[in-house]
Parts: structure tokens; C-alpha cells; sequence
């Protein structure tokens, strides 16, 4: 098995997607309407749906409005320069609700964002490739 995407319901496809595209950097893969249920599905992500994980958009026509209830918690992405990343955020008009910062108990970097319907995304300051090759390195050496 293997996680294939996460649905959300939106208020407003066309807002929905400029944001996940336009701020988050993500790429529409695919959209279909279902005009008998009055609803659209749209599939947005960062690689191939064969290969990663996606998001689905779910429009219902007829519902412009949802409460996100308390049982929500958010959906995490893993960015090498959260700083940069919460700076081109604000600059392309999204909206950034924790500045980017070590959590609460801990030293992970992190920083949240928030969609247009309200949905809480979270960006983890992620290691690169040659800071976890270094760190490899100087473990190998003191072996």
C-alpha cells in the first residue's frame, strides 16, 4: 500500500487552485467535472500521482462555505529554506499565520501558512542533501 492523496472540500475551486498552484508551487494534474453530482474534482501536487502523494480539491457547486471542525490538523511540506519559502509565500499573497521558528519542545523550524478556506499547511525546514552528506561524513570519521 501506498498513501495516493488527501481530499479537502473547497468553497472556491478557482481560489483553491491559484493558491496550491500559484503560492504553494504545486501543478494541476487533473480536473473533471461530475455535472449530474454538481461537484469537480481537482488533483494538485508536486510530482506524478504514480509516484507521490497528492492533494484533491473537492468543489461542491452548491456549497460556497465549510466549517473545518476541530478534528483538522494540517498537511506538512518539507522545504530546504523555510525562510525563503515563507518570504515568496508573502510575496505571491498568501498568508503566513507562524512565522517560520523552532516548535514548542523541540528544534525543528517550522512555520504554518493558510489557504483561502482556512486549511492550516505546514512548512518543516528540511536538511539538505549535502548538510545530511556532511553530517554522514563526520560520523564516519569519528568511527
Amino acid at each position: 500500500m501506498r498513501l495516493l492523496h488527501t481530499m479537502i472540500r473547497v468553497g472556491n475551486l478557482e481560489r483553491s487552485l491559484q493558491f496550491y498552484c500559484e503560492v504553494l508551487g504545486m501543478r494541476l494534474l487533473r480536473k473533471k467535472d461530475y455535472p449530474t453530482g454538481r461537484f469537480t474534482l481537482a488533483f494538485v501536487g508536486y510530482g506524478d500521482e504514480s509516484e507521490t502523494a497528492v492533494i484533491e480539491l473537492t468543489h461542491n457547486w452548491d456549497t460556497d462555505h465549510y466549517d473545518l471542525g476541530n478534528g483538522y490538523g494540517h498537511i506538512a511540506l518539507g522545504v530546504e529554506d523555510i525562510y525563503g519559502t515563507c518570504e515568496a509565500i508573502k510575496a505571491r499573497g498568501g498568508k503566513v499565520v507562524r512565522e517560520p521558528g523552532p516548535m514548542k519542545h523541540g528544534s525543528t523550524v517550522i512555520a504554518f501558512v493558510e489557504d483561502p478556506d482556512g486549511y492550516k499547511i505546514e512548512l518543516i525546514q528540511t536538511q539538505s542533501l549535502a548538510a545530511e552528506l556532511e553530517k554522514v561524513a563526520a560520523v564516519g570519521s569519528t568511527a
